[in-house]
């Protein structure tokens, strides 16, 4: 049941809520044009402006449950979280909206609460696949290295982890690596305490691949490769991708292996002539 009360400065009496968390969807999106009308027309910090922003954040909490509700797979543990995050969104979404646009507060708040959650997920999923029961021991040995950690006074080996988990050793050393995945570092990530100084992680692994330098003379060999007649690139693909010898193209071409030779070096040398004109 829906009282009004008269609000000092507002155009008109604002509704008065008694539950606004039980007003059904329907009726929230007549209510909260109302109270958006008065937003508009108060001034901010007053109690007036909090109690329409409040009402309005409670009555449109069926927005958020309604968009969680395609994550309820996640566990009653995440969803909490989810809807927290979402009613993050909410709230953003009734700061930034505007009456005066015209448009349902439902199409215009959905977006910000889904990208809230989608925000959530990036920032707390794992970096890499994992199988799922190592997802959840993952859970359960942090829950266990701290348990232990209080009562040892030091840090537990895997045998007193399995103990206490009641799980092989070797599935707590799986589950160990596999926390490994849960967060993702930047080759770019400073790493202090080196002998330069500051370093980035990227200077401590990988090497530099050869390879990469080929990558723009192969992009300039293409072009002219596909200007060669048909036997001509046939000949260079026998000779340089399927790896045969001489003799063995100069029998698929009935020629003889010094032939090839002669074919291989004029091709070469037209190639090479390309190579340079385009440096």
């Amino acid at each position: 049941m829906a009282t009004t009360v008269q609000a000092a400065g507002c155009r008109a009496a604002m509704p008065e809520v008694a539950d606004p968390s039980k007003v059904a969807p329907k009726d929230a999106r007549e209510l909260s044009r109302l109270f958006f009308d008065q937003l508009a027309a108060l001034e901010e910090g007053t109690p007036e402006y909090q109690y329409a922003r409040n009402t309005l954040i409670e009555m449109n909490m069926s927005l958020v449950r309604f968009a969680a509700g395609r994550f309820r797979s996640r566990g009653p543990e995440e969803m909490e979280d989810i809807v927290q995050v979402g009613m993050i969104g909410l709230i953003k979404a009734i700061d930034r909206f505007e009456i005066s646009r015209e448009v349902e507060f439902t199409s215009f708040a959905v977006p910000y609460i889904v990208g809230e959650m989608k925000r959530f997920f990036r920032d707390t999923s794992w970096a890499v696949h994992v199988p799922r029961r190592l997802q959840e021991a993952r859970v359960q040995l942090a829950r266990a290295t701290e348990e232990l950690r209080s009562r040892l006074g030091r840090t537990p080996t895997t045998g007193e982890l399995a103990e206490l988990m009641n799980l092989p050793e070797e599935e707590v050393r799986e589950a160990r690596v596999a926390s490994n995945g849960y967060n993702s570092s930047s080759l770019d990530a400073a790493i202090s305490g080196s002998e330069d100084g500051e370093a980035a992680l990227a200077d401590f692994i990988g090497t530099d691949d050869a390879a990469l330098a080929l990558v723009d003379d192969f992009h300039a060999l293409a072009p002219m490769i596909s200007e060669l007649d048909e036997r001509d690139r046939q000949i260079i693909h026998w000779r340089f991708v399927d790896e045969l010898t001489q003799k063995e193209i100069g029998e698929r071409l009935g020629v003889s292996q010094m032939h090839v030779s002669r074919l291989i070096s004029r091709l070469l040398g037209r190639l090479r002539e390309g190579m340079l004109a385009t440096n």
